[in-house]
């Protein structure tokens, strides 16, 4: 049995050693008891600091007073919305992360001006990157796969405005994605899905929100994408039936999420569903059909959990 009140200390902890009680648990005195509990390491294996916008002194500071081998996800937020501008990494804070944490597995960066930070700076062990609101240099995702990330399986990228097809090429090119995440990347076109959808043939999940993209987009991806388990498109309005009749190649496809594409028929949405026979689940969210229309795709999928919010 635990000792309740140990428990509870260590729940305590867990909400004291957040970003703006860093100063005071430096400055002050603290009992033994906490500053052992500071101390352990399982209590910086997932850190998120995005909540906080920290100087690049303060993370330094925490890089070289905890976050060591143990560390195994990172969130940092930026000073891309600051007024002062500073930002917080650089590539020597990346190049000492990477040496001190080098089972670093996630990092996820928002708001962030990575303009200036090379690319093969990032740690080499990031099997998944996340990037939110950040600007990126056109020269990013480009190298020889010695000096990109050789270990990274997901990409998150949500409203970073300068992600553009190439972006998507290269990194698409030099790594074995299994998930990939673009979600109000407008400068992505059919022409770079077409480019891309070549190098993704493992690939497990793909979402695309706020995307520019037609039915040209959605035919590659039903011919080279053969591993996808899950498929989300988003406000693609110019999706028709023609395009989703491409995905019925998608054999393996469990989860299909069609929102606010309105162009499609309720046959359509039927006959795609009946030709995918892992799918277990279907959204249709946005969707403007009758009462009689949902009813109908319901029966003709008695193994597949629907929903539906118009």
């Amino acid at each position: 049995m635990h000792d309740p009140t140990q428990v509870k200390a260590k729940e305590t902890a867990l909400r004291v050693v957040q970003p703006q009680h860093y100063q005071q648990l430096f400055s002050y005195q603290v009992c033994r008891r906490w500053w052992r509990l500071g101390q352990d390491r399982a209590l910086w294996r997932h850190v998120d600091l995005s909540p906080h916008r920290l100087s690049s002194r303060t993370l330094w500071h925490l890089l070289r007073r905890h976050l060591r081998g143990s560390l195994r996800t990172l969130k940092v937020k930026g000073a891309l919305c600051s007024a002062r501008k500073h930002e917080v990494l650089s590539p020597a804070l990346l190049a000492a992360l990477g040496k001190h944490c080098p089972h670093l597995g996630r990092l996820c960066l928002a708001e962030a001006d990575l303009r200036l930070l090379p690319y093969r700076s990032m740690p080499a062990s990031l099997k998944t990157l996340e990037l939110s609101h950040c600007e990126i240099p056109s020269a990013w995702f480009q190298g020889t796969a010695a000096d990109a990330l050789p270990q990274l399986q997901h990409l998150i990228v949500c409203n970073v405005p300068a992600f553009c097809d190439q972006h998507l090429l290269n990194v698409s090119s030099q790594a074995p994605l299994k998930t990939l995440t673009l979600s109000g990347t407008y400068r992505v076109t059919d022409a770079g899905i077409q480019r891309a959808a070549v190098y993704l043939g493992g690939l497990e999940r793909l979402v695309l929100r706020h995307c520019v993209i037609t039915d040209s987009a959605v035919h590659f991806i039903g011919h080279h994408l053969k591993s996808l388990r899950l498929l989300e498109i988003s406000n693609a309005y110019s999706l028709t039936n023609a395009g989703l009749a491409c995905l019925a190649t998608l054999k393996r496809l469990e989860t299909l999420c069609l929102d606010l594409c309105d162009k499609f028929s309720p046959d359509a949405v039927v006959a795609l569903c009946q030709a995918l026979p892992q799918l277990r689940n279907l959204n249709l969210d946005g969707a403007h059909f009758e009462d009689e229309a949902i009813c109908k795709i319901q029966a003709s999928l008695p193994n597949c959990s629907f929903s539906h919010t118009p």
